[in-house]
């Protein structure tokens, strides 16, 4: 499910805490890398689970109202659309789910605040209110009807992010992708079918992808610092942002390594993660160090290009 874009943050990530740490253990990098790519697997079950939860507030609210000895009339009448939804039913008959998550222990129960405010949020939603006046609900309109609670409500909730930032600091930052897989699945699935859930990575050789990348960034960092001396005028390593340094040399040691992706999609990519991790500046520097870099090591006859898309754009 991880996209190569994401390796490369999970990546940047590790190489540059232990660059910074001083620690120069690839066992123990590479167990770490592994270990954050498949912390983005339990956030996607984590929030997939999300649903679930939020039917269980919708019937105790219902059960509250009936219980009430001057009930209203909509607590006497109670609207049932939400709580029958059926891509929850589907969600929670999922053995794959309930088992991933008991054997995780990623359970909602410790943030039951987090999940009522949630529902009494969406509650007075407009999208909300139209769904629940229909005279009749499809399959459909049930599943954008979540779809819409995911895209709309967690993505920016400041409340979420303290939750996933308590919970696993390798879920900082992957709580977007996530959500954009999830409702990427849960728009495109079928009433009747088999539920499926993703793999940790979307192609068999993400993860050597992933594994190479971050050892030859830490081979040769320091060889690869030492290069950029020659593009830098006055260059002096304290005055370089170091998050500059730790990208360019992953942009240096992914041209150099994969000879099937091309240059202009390794620069891209490293100016974008630049934008996101680094200085205001740094986007500038970052493609005009990569640019120079790469285009004199090509020269050189140290980096050769192959196959298909040599000149293609981002992955």
């Amino acid at each position: 499910m991880i996209s190569r874009r994401l390796i490369r943050i999970k990546v940047f990530k590790v190489l540059f805490g232990r660059v910074s740490s001083g620690s120069d253990s690839f066992l123990a990098a590479e167990k770490e890398l592994l270990k954050s790519c498949d912390k983005t697997l339990e956030l996607y079950y984590f929030i997939l689970s999300l649903p679930i939860e939020l039917r269980k507030v919708a019937e105790q609210k219902i059960e509250a109202g009936l219980k009430k000895f001057h009930p209203t009339p909509e607590e006497t009448n109670p609207n049932r659309r939400f709580i029958n939804n059926t891509l929850i039913d589907i969600l929670e008959e999922d053995i794959e789910l309930r088992s991933f998550c008991s054997k995780r222990g990623l359970s909602w129960s410790e943030h039951i605040s987090f999940v009522k405010k949630l529902y009494a949020n969406i509650s007075g939603k407009e999208y909300f209110k139209e769904y629940m006046s229909k005279s009749e609900a499809t399959f459909q309109d049930h599943v954008k009807l979540i779809c819409t609670i995911f895209e709309e409500e967690l993505e920016d909730s400041e409340d979420l992010e303290s939750i996933l930032e308590d919970w696993s600091l390798y879920w900082t930052d992957d709580l977007a992708f996530v959500i954009n897989i999830i409702t990427k699945k849960l728009y495109s699935h079928k009433e009747k079918t088999e539920f499926t859930h993703p793999e940790v990575f979307l192609k068999d050789d993400d993860k050597d992808f992933a594994l190479r990348l971050l050892n030859v960034s830490m081979i040769r960092y320091t060889e690869y610092m030492a290069l950029m001396s020659k593009y830098v005028l006055n260059w002096e390593t304290d005055r370089l942002a170091s998050t500059d340094i730790a990208l360019i040399v992953m942009g240096i040691s992914e041209a150099t390594a994969f000879p099937n992706i091309p240059l202009k999609v390794t620069i891209n990519e490293y100016v974008e993660l630049s934008k996101f991790y680094s200085t205001p500046n740094s986007k500038v520097f970052v493609n005009g160090m990569l640019d120079k870099i790469l285009i004199a090591l090509k020269e050189e006859g140290k980096i050769e290009k192959s196959g298909r898309g040599l000149v293609g754009s981002s992955e």
